[in-house]
């Protein structure tokens, strides 16, 4: 509980902090472990470790200075043919004989389906990929890691620098590091005025 009550956003980061390629995937390890539907992770990393790779995400990011003073950033990206992924998740179940054939043409069948709406692909892709970027920011957090989410960058502008296929769909920026000043107040609306209670 701790952890999840001390997240803030934070914009400010110590340059001079470091942090490995090792910590980093084993934060986006635990990551991968968010729920999704279907089970088909609809989510993929870019991740911005080296001081030049930050350099040039910055002016996409409108030079926001976390971007650079972060230890990383990471980047996001929704899957919108996550229904590609099926045979991967589902197959070993089979094989293991956690799951029938027959149980895993119906699912395939039902996500393929729901597939034929691009819609409902790009609406899968985002909320999928904000389960995965809640876990990232909570485990760095548990990790002893501030981060901050940023929807504020140029998505078409990213999608052409960095050769994104056209298989994902930029969803938000997450900068890692420790923070250099503490995050300003915020509070939060009453739990009255966001539930309603039946």
């Amino acid at each position: 509980m701790s952890v999840i009550t001390s997240r803030t956003s934070i914009r400010n980061y110590n340059a001079n902090e470091q942090i490995s390629i090792e910590e980093l995937q084993e934060i986006l390890s635990i990551t991968t472990q968010a729920p999704s539907a279907w089970n088909l992770q609809h989510w993929h990393f870019t991740v911005f470790h080296s001081e030049e790779a930050k350099k040039q995400l910055l002016p996409i990011a409108y030079n926001q200075n976390q971007i650079v003073e972060s230890s990383a950033v990471i980047a996001i990206l929704g899957d919108l043919k996550a229904n590609k992924n099926t045979d991967s998740v589902y197959e070993p179940l089979v094989e293991a004989g956690y799951m029938t054939s027959e149980i895993k043409e119906t699912l395939a069948k039902q996500i393929n389906g729901a597939y034929t709406d691009e819609g409902f692909a790009r609406d899968a892709a985002f909320s999928n990929a904000s389960l995965a970027a809640m876990q990232f920011m909570l485990t760095a957090k548990a990790k002893g890691f501030d981060t901050c989410a940023i929807g504020g960058f140029n998505k078409e502008q990213f999608v052409k620098e960095f050769n994104v296929s056209e298989r994902y769909v930029p969803v938000m920026l997450i900068t890692i590091g420790k923070a250099q000043k503490a995050a300003h107040k915020s509070n939060r609306l009453d739990l009255q005025q966001v539930s309603t209670w039946l």
